[in-house]
């Protein structure tokens, strides 16, 4: 819902992101808040911002496999984690970071195609199997490498992070690249949806007979939006692996998938702006969690080391929760709470 006197002579108008001035000055407002918060607040805090931050890269991709075309993926550690290691190998040649990230990016879309082609013909349960089966096969290939080529076991070290010649090496300059890496893709998903492959996706999310029938080829599109997913991981993995600076297989687990996907539902699966509203508020209850469980360890109080081993459950039952009171997300009771408010005070019906 727009207010009164909006309107649009374009298609290009009616699809931008911002479509009021109020909105440009609010986002206005978020950039500047967001470029000065390192200033405000303690190196953890920053430290916990940049890791929310790859988070949302790879929750981007889920939406785009899963919300826009309704593809079940439950591998997108994996492919974080090919990122992270094509990352992590580049960087020892001493390749710039520029070049680094869309080639990890470039390699993680060419690894998802060979798990896509078969999953593309699947849907459902069979569909989750496939992907997890990628997500089954990516620690063992890990493994079974010899040491030399990824560090098997022990995993491989990243150069420390360079931009012409400046080190990134300070929390505060992390965030601002992490920062500038998810602006870069929160641009592009949310052009992406209104794009002619995006309007693509969602024609074979909601029917893909129908589709077909329109003349959409389904099968590419599915496999393209395996593509389009994993490039997101891959720049995820790779920001990971420079921030991080070391790499092992161990740090890509299905638990982490799970996580991803969990986020996507609680935030909302067919927004991008549920993937934002998801990861900020998992992220948000896990820190309060062990924020809390920190404090209570300090004051000798007991309960501590309990609500850190209760903290998945907890964040497992906010999904569940999610799923049962609003199963569209946060997205959507964001919406509600936005139209209330435009139209306030004359009544909703």
């Amino acid at each position: 819902m727009l207010p009164t006197g909006i309107h649009f002579d374009s298609y290009a108008a009616e699809t931008r992101v911002l479509k009021t001035p109020r909105s440009r000055v609010w986002m206005l407002a978020l950039a500047a808040g967001l470029l000065v918060a390192p200033f405000f607040v303690g190196a953890y805090l920053t430290g916990i911002a940049s890791e929310m931050f790859i988070t949302l890269m790879a929750v981007y991709g889920l939406y785009v496999t899963v919300g826009m075309a309704g593809q079940i993926n439950i591998a997108q550690s994996a492919f974080v984690g090919v990122g992270a290691f094509v990352a992590a190998k580049l960087s020892g040649y001493g390749l710039p970071v520029l070049l680094v990230i869309p080639v990890a990016a470039l390699c993680t879309g060419l690894v998802s195609i060979l798990f896509a082609l078969p999953a593309a013909r699947v849907k459902g349960l069979y569909l989750a199997l496939t992907t997890l089966a990628a997500q089954a096969m990516f620690p063992i290939i890990i493994y079974a490498l010899p040491a030399g080529a990824l560090g098997g076991l022990a995993g491989l070290p990243v150069e420390p992070l360079s931009l012409f010649g400046f080190d990134f090496g300070s929390p505060t300059h992390l965030y601002y690249f992490t920062l500038a890496i998810v602006a870069i893709l929160t641009v592009s998903v949310f052009r992406l949806q209104h794009s002619r492959f995006g309007r693509a996706m969602i024609a074979v999310r909601d029917n893909d007979v129908a589709a077909e029938v329109m003349g959409i080829p389904v099968l590419r599109v599915k496999v393209m939006s395996f593509f389009v997913g994993s490039l997101f991981a891959g720049v995820a993995g790779a920001c990971m692996a420079y921030v991080l600076q070391f790499v092992t297989a161990s740090s890509f687990t299905l638990f982490a998938s799970v996580w991803y996907l969990g986020m996507l539902i609680v935030g909302g699966l067919h927004s991008p702006l549920g993937a934002i509203l998801g990861v900020v508020f998992i992220t948000v209850v896990q820190e309060s969690l062990h924020k809390v469980a920190n404090t209570l360890m300090q004051l000798g109080a007991g309960g501590g080391g309990t609500l850190f081993a209760l903290t998945s459950i907890i964040l497992g039952g906010c999904i569940l929760l999610a799923l049962i009171f609003e199963p569209r997300g946060l997205a959507h009771r964001w919406a509600v709470l936005r139209n209330a408010f435009q139209i306030w005070p004359f009544p909703r019906n």
